[in-house]
């Protein structure tokens, strides 16, 4: 199911978002809570039709290939290609190869910190995608391979010229989206009441998780101090315009964002058409954060006893008492006390870094040269690179 009409039981009342936002935003919200990615979705109708044994290699083929590889193309992946094989206007050789660079002024486990903190805890708080996982199977026990595995993709699109058609940030994008679409279908298949929540993984949900991976991760970064400048933050929102019109989301909802402020304003209209957080939030949140406290424990120079205890105060700080409250994460008093001075030391050696453009530049090229070499290592398909031709059905 790509799209329905009828505004969701389980997400607010129109009329209480009528009267915050008005008659247009509340008309766009209404638009993304009831629809998908028609584009993907048929591609995933097309695929059943013609059998999921011939499709599959096609659709892998035309990904990493290309549409211009593929002999007499399916009409509906045809569409589909031929959509993310024409970049926006705004697409330049200076965003395809520049704007993502401030993202590797931080270490890899800073971007592991903020990805599981800050925007997967967010991006779990929404009753909508714990109900997806729950229904397709994706709940509590995949969530440190879940971690790992959306890390993976998000530092291959943040490579830079990885977004170009062909290239690994391009190609795992691309199959995010096409997994966001089987498990559309799979999690309607398996009871997802679409009247209560709306369309499944629809575009506020995609919007939502587009804020998390930008304005909440960003925000989680910096109060870790890793702060970007205003011009180094309008790139990177900018570089994700295009990241999310490759994973299918509408134009409208984030084309013209270039700072947090900007980005806040959209991201109160989805957070108002939300719902609370549920049992299944909270058992995702914990997860993630028991598995992260895991990973990074080669990391970080504290004792492992106390690394959950520190995760849950970076995420009192990024989230809030009233969100952690909802998903049982505990203050952590010992926490946050290992942070102040850990944050005031970052804040001075990075103060102390910028400074010197020739050291700023050096850091960005290591960062993003150890990434390049992890992203090429051989290692075992992805649940996106096995869900993006249906292998999970």
């Amino acid at each position: 199911m790509t799209t329905t009409t009828t505004w969701p039981g389980g997400r607010s009342r129109h009329g209480a978002v009528l009267a915050q936002f008005g008659e247009a935003r509340a008309d766009l919200v209404r638009w993304a809570l009831t629809t998908g990615d028609p584009l993907a979705d048929a591609v995933v109708t097309e695929m059943h039709e013609i059998g999921m044994a011939r499709a599959r290699p096609i659709l892998a083929r035309g990904i990493s290939e290309g549409l211009g590889a593929l002999d007499d193309p399916p009409p509906a992946l045809a569409a589909l290609l031929t959509e993310t094989e024409t970049p926006p206007p705004y697409v330049d050789e200076t965003l395809l190869d520049r704007l993502s660079l401030p993202y590797f002024s931080a270490p890899t486990p800073v971007h592991i910190v903020s990805l599981s903190t800050g925007a997967l805890v967010r991006v779990y708080e929404s009753p909508s995608i714990a109900k997806v996982l729950t229904a397709t199977g994706r709940l509590v026990d995949r969530a440190e391979r879940r971690l790992v595995e959306t890390g993976t993709w998000l530092t291959r699109a943040m490579l830079p010229g990885s977004l170009r058609p062909g290239g690994p940030g391009y190609v795992d994008t691309l199959n995010v989206r096409m997994l966001h679409a089987h498990m559309r279908r799979l999690a309607l298949d398996r009871g997802y009441d679409g009247s209560v929540d709306g369309v499944p993984i629809n575009q506020a949900d995609l919007v939502r998780t587009w804020m998390d991976f930008t304005l909440t991760a960003y925000q989680a970064e910096e109060l870790l101090g890793f702060d970007l400048t205003g011009p180094e933050l309008a790139g990177l929102y900018r570089y994700w315009w295009y990241l999310g019109h490759l994973l299918g989301i509408d134009a409208r909802l984030i084309e013209g964002i270039t700072d947090h402020e900007g980005a806040r304003r959209i991201d109160d209209l989805v957070q108002a058409v939300t719902g609370p957080a549920t049992a299944e939030s909270a058992r995702l949140a914990d997860a993630t954060l028991d598995s992260v406290a895991s990973l990074l424990r080669d990391f970080l120079r504290i004792p492992p006893r106390l690394t959950r205890p520190v995760l849950d105060a970076v995420t009192h700080r990024v989230h809030g008492p009233r969100m952690c409250r909802d998903l049982d994460i505990p203050a952590s008093a010992p926490g946050e006390a290992l942070l102040v001075p850990a944050v005031a030391a970052v804040r001075t050696a990075r103060d102390r870094r910028r400074r010197s453009p020739r050291r700023w530049d050096a850091a960005i090229a290591a960062n993003v040269a150890a990434e390049r070499a992890r992203s090429a290592a051989p290692g075992e398909p992805s649940a996106y690179d096995r869900g993006a031709t249906g292998s999970h059905d």
